[in-house]
């Protein structure tokens, strides 16, 4: 089985394998590829209904170039550089920016996910990532006001930031809360539209779904949190 970083044609099959309908699976044997290698390229190069090969192999050779220039000035040491774990961090930060979160929010939200650390400072998600101070401020206080990371201050007074262990829960519960609203704004519709309109029943169905989802995401949050904080 091959090695290495994928080539053009290589690239340009998989395109004509995802036209063709097929799964990661077969397009990674007829390229005799490790399926992780296909699935991988497609997310980060923007997920199987809008990948380009010729894209894909631009991003490729930027991203090359970009590691290799040199810092401006020592930086504190960044978390694991190996291979493979760089390359599940920008799976994971692919999976985030197809969840709607802006490129540079995924990268540092994939960074603090898998610091052997716990958290990071500013000054190392700046080294790591390779981007400026200003990126890396701007997504922080996205992900503060999203709730999805935290900071403190270390014994040396520098201010750490990292992702909770329950920040998942709290994630859940807002989704679920946002779906309530619209629940019940869809109610709201129904008494003004009237029960029996279309636009009244439809409105109805939305408030009984939407209901149901909002309801059984909080109950399984709760249920899993509490299996999670159980000390055994």
């Amino acid at each position: 089985m091959p090695g290495g970083r994928l080539t053009q044609p290589e690239r340009q099959q998989i395109a004509v394998g995802l036209a063709d309908g097929l799964a990661y699976a077969e397009i990674a044997r007829r390229l005799d590829r490790p399926t992780s290698t296909v699935t991988r390229e497609v997310l980060r190069n923007g997920g199987p209904t809008a990948y380009r090969a010729d894209l894909a192999q631009h991003a490729t050779a930027h991203r090359a170039h970009r590691r290799k220039r040199p810092a401006a000035r020592p930086q504190p040491a960044p978390p694991r550089r190996d291979e493979a774990v760089r390359e599940y961090e920008e799976t994971f930060t692919a999976l985030f920016r197809q969840q709607g979160l802006p490129t540079m929010t995924a990268r540092v939200l994939s960074c603090l996910l898998i610091a052997d650390e716990g958290s990071l400072t500013a000054a190392q998600l700046v080294a790591h990532l390779q981007v400026s101070p200003a990126s890396v401020s701007k997504a922080i206080g996205f992900l503060e006001e999203q709730g999805l990371i935290q900071r403190r201050r270390d014994e040396g007074r520098r201010e750490r930031y990292f992702v909770d262990d329950d920040v998942w829960y709290h994630s859940t519960i807002a989704s679920a809360r946002g779906i309530g609203r619209l629940a019940e704004t869809a109610r709201q519709g129904v008494d003004l539209l009237g029960r029996d309109t279309p636009a009244g029943t439809r409105l109805q169905n939305i408030a009984r779904f939407s209901d149901f989802i909002s309801e059984s995401m909080v109950s399984a949050a709760e249920q899993v949190r509490e299996v999670l904080h159980t000390k055994s």
